[in-house]
């Protein structure tokens, strides 16, 4: 299926054609740092990651360039509050979103410029423009002049006639038009300056990454990304300044993620309603967050909730634990197995049954449908994805029982087959665990004790305060100590005669049984799943027999 991308600048969905066959360039507005980045920011490095893999899936070579903020009003105040040197500052926080972004498994950009780095190239470009009478010097100032940019609104549809100054832009008597923006800033006392044609002083905001894409990329080039709500005046007035330095400077697709939400209100340092992203994985596994950026279309407003990171941390031990029992068994047959064809009487290598391979179409189809409709992640772990999950348990299941050799040897290549397509879907989404998925299977587990404010002793001293409550026939307190459990996300399942924990949503008291599909993926393969069910258990005690799952 043919790519098509959202373009901010014609407002459609159009078919992705770079502009060199096989080639991509890509330029992505990084962060201005001088704090620690928020879930906001991560959204967008998430976003533009994913579109980085997948396009990397597809086969184009890319060049992925994603900025740093050095220099700026923002970071110099800060440092003034702190006493600290602006850039000493910024690259402190630079450092912090780089270990942000390990976390939550983006790949490095091909480069990571900094303002700071990059002072020749801004100071090249604006003399470029100036010298195409389109930008002119005050008192060591160089502002744009927008009257010259015929163009100017074109992305965001503003007219200049009612454009204000950005919001990093004072508004400034010696401006030719209100709008002017500024290229570069006069030194200030106790400010960071570089010495220029016009004196010492900073660059102005947007410059920046006009100087830098074209430093990397070149004047027209493929994709241009960052957030929504830097279309005005960040982006608009990128666009009229790289035209001015070079009128034929183009960007085929202008990409735009929406906004993180607080309780419906845009979560912003300036609004202080922001989480930043290390607040939220030190409750929660950066991969459940990252499963929670992904579960929305990138375009569409997303809201953060407590619960939807607590149903994404839920998913992901469901994900991991499903891989983690199909490799078990995978392994515990042998591969050598499957490529000598063992039991077969040709020695060939058995085939996947029509079922498993009716579920493989299924899943890299709907993958492809909504990937190629401008990055649809929405659904994406849901529908097919999920139907590969339970034919993958269901298949573990079945291998338990005495099947037939050549049956066996099928319902086994069938795994293998379907296990790679399920990994290839979450490879691309970033999802795809760094380590083992029994290390991040316990992370996940850490996480959830510590959120309900527990240590593992805790749970199993309260699972043998349970064994001896079932055994005393104390049913009420049997239930109550599963119930309270459950209300703070961990979940007892009974295999057998030993009772595990996993973590699960928290669930309301009147709400408390589990799914029987939860349960399933505590017992480890080979066993059989039982569970004896919160109000069940006096029942089961009662007639000697114990509920299956």
């Amino acid at each position: 299926m043919e790519l098509k991308l959202y373009n901010s600048m014609t407002q459609q969905k159009e078919i992705f054609t770079p502009k060199v066959p096989g080639k991509v360039g890509m330029y992505v507005c990084g962060v201005t740092a001088y704090d620690l980045s928020h879930i906001g920011h991560a959204r967008a490095a998430v976003a533009f990651d994913v579109l980085y893999r997948y396009l990397q899936h597809l086969g184009y070579e890319l060049t992925y360039v994603r900025n740093f903020t050095d220099v700026d009003d923002k970071i110099i105040r800060r440092a003034n509050e702190l006493g600290e040197n602006p850039l000493s500052l910024s690259d402190r926080y630079c450092q912090e979103y780089l270990i942000d972004m390990a976390d939550l498994q983006c790949l490095p950009p091909t480069h990571q410029p900094r303002v700071s780095d990059h002072m020749e190239q801004i100071k090249d470009m604006i003399t470029q423009i100036i010298n195409n009478d389109c930008a002119y010097v005050v008192d060591g100032d160089v502002f744009f002049a927008v009257d010259k940019s015929p163009n100017y609104g074109q992305l965001s549809g503003q007219k200049l006639e009612h454009t204000r100054a950005g919001e990093r832009v004072a508004v400034d008597s010696r401006k030719r038009n209100p709008a002017d923006f500024a290229l570069w800033k006069a030194a200030k006392p106790d400010e960071p300056s570089w010495d220029s044609p016009w004196g010492l002083g900073r660059p102005g905001w947007h410059i920046e990454c006009s100087a830098m894409s074209a430093q990397y990329l070149s004047f027209k080039f493929d994709i241009h990304g960052g957030g929504i709500d830097l279309i005005f005046p960040h982006h608009e007035n990128e666009i009229a300044q790289s035209c001015a330095a070079c009128k034929e400077s183009n960007v085929s697709y202008w990409m735009h993620n929406g906004h993180v939400t607080n309780n419906n209100e845009k979560m912003s340092k300036s609004l202080g309603n922001f989480f930043t992203i290390r607040q939220i994985t030190e409750q929660y596994h950066p991969l459940a967050l990252r499963h929670f950026l992904t579960s929305a279309y990138y375009r569409s407003p997303l809201n953060y909730s407590v619960s939807q990171l607590e149903s994404a941390s839920d998913a992901v031990f469901y994900i991991y634990q499903t891989l983690q029992d199909c490799e078990v068994a995978l392994s515990s047959f042998g591969e050598g197995n499957l490529k000598e064809g063992t039991g077969l009487k040709d020695g060939k290598v058995p085939r996947i049954t029509p079922a498993a391979k009716d579920c493989i179409n299924k899943l890299g189809s709907e993958f492809q449908t909504r990937m190629s409709d401008d990055l649809n992640t929405s659904h994406i772990l849901t529908g097919a994805f999920q139907d590969a999950l339970k034919f993958i348990n269901s298949s573990l299941n079945m291998l338990k029982k005495k099947l037939p050799k050549q049956q066996q040897l099928s319902m086994f290549q069938s795994l293998v087959e379907l296990e790679k397509e399920v990994k290839s879907v979450l490879g691309i989404l970033g999802l795809m665990p760094p380590g083992t998925y029994s290390e991040v299977l316990e992370q996940l587990k850490a996480k959830a004790l510590k959120r309900a404010g527990l240590v593992e002793e805790d749970v199993l001293r309260l699972i043998e305060e349970r064994v001896t409550a079932r055994k005393n026939k104390d049913f009420a307190r049997s239930d109550q100590v599963r119930a309270d459990l459950s209300a703070k996300g961990i979940a007892l399942m009974d295999e057998g005669k030993e009772t595990i924990w996993r973590p699960c949503v928290p669930v309301e008291q009147e709400q408390q049984t589990p799914s029987v599909e939860q349960e399933q993926k505590a017992a480890p393969i080979g066993q059989e799943h039982k569970t004896a069910a919160t109000g069940e258990e006096q029942k089961a005690a009662a007639t000697g027999e114990e509920q299956k799952a």
